[in-house]
């Protein structure tokens, strides 16, 4: 088994201007998506705006902050689940099941000995 990270990415403006109706839809894609996917779900939660991001660069010894996401754009990265699965294509069948107003990136975990149990 392998696990994969689903990034979940959109703009503020698609929520705040959506109708009570298409929020309640999509909250209840996620539960559908919840319930496929059961305990495959490793982890998973929605993230604070990307106004409250703080970016760490380390360089030549210094650490820098800086307020702010890493990537001025417009979709912003909104929420992730991780996932275990046998295959990339189980995992882009559970991804039918979110909401369709999400670009959703999908990424392999690779282990690295020695950095957890």
């Amino acid at each position: 088994m392998t696990k994969y990270l689903i990034l979940i990415a959109g703009t503020a403006d698609e929520w705040n201007d959506a109708d009570p109706s298409d929020r309640e839809r999509w909250h209840q894609d996620h539960v559908a998506f919840g319930r496929e996917v059961g305990s495959a779900i490793l982890a998973g939660e929605a993230l604070d705006g990307a106004s409250t991001a703080t970016t760490v660069r380390r360089r030549s010894g210094t650490v820098q902050l800086t307020d702010g996401p890493f990537a001025e754009t417009a979709e912003q990265i909104s929420g992730f689940y991780l996932v275990e699965a046998s295959d990339l294509d189980q995992v882009v069948k559970w991804c039918t099941l979110l909401p369709e107003i999400y670009s959703l990136e999908i990424r392999p975990c690779i282990r690295i000995e020695g950095l957890t149990d």
